[in-house]
């Protein structure tokens, strides 16, 4: 299982990396091996400012459909277009191609409530 050691994470299983004041987002390797094969991601958030902990939007496998949470407060700023056609890159690419969305923060100090890669393995190991 991939877990970056240069991402941090969330008990939701998101994925954050942090460039300056800008936080790209999307789900672990783990989060996308338990959903399978996804068909759609949806983000109706897009231009909205959203508060760490709610809903930014949901990813929708053959078997289920999971909200995924924002991991800081901020504006989503970009959503990945190249996952309207090709969702199945959330799969393939988690943590490259298969990102969600980027976030102009507005609160960094947030960044200390995340996860690094060793928490998160703990998390999904037990």
């Amino acid at each position: 299982m991939n877990i970056p050691a240069e991402l941090k994470y969330t008990k939701d299983h998101e994925w954050v990396q942090i460039e300056g004041n800008v936080a790209t987002v999307g789900i672990t390797d783990f989060a996308q091996g338990e959903l399978g094969d996804i068909v759609y991601v949806d983000v109706d958030t897009l231009e909205d400012t959203v508060e760490e902990g709610e809903i930014f939007g949901s990813v929708e496998a053959v078997k289920t459909v999971s909200d995924l949470f924002m991991p800081l407060s901020g504006e989503v700023i970009e959503f990945n277009e190249g996952l309207e056609d090709e969702p199945e890159l959330v799969n393939t690419d988690p943590y490259g191609k298969g990102w969600m969305i980027k976030i102009a923060l507005s609160n960094t100090s947030q960044i200390e409530n995340l996860l690094d890669a060793e928490a998160y393995k703990k998390i999904i190991t037990g």
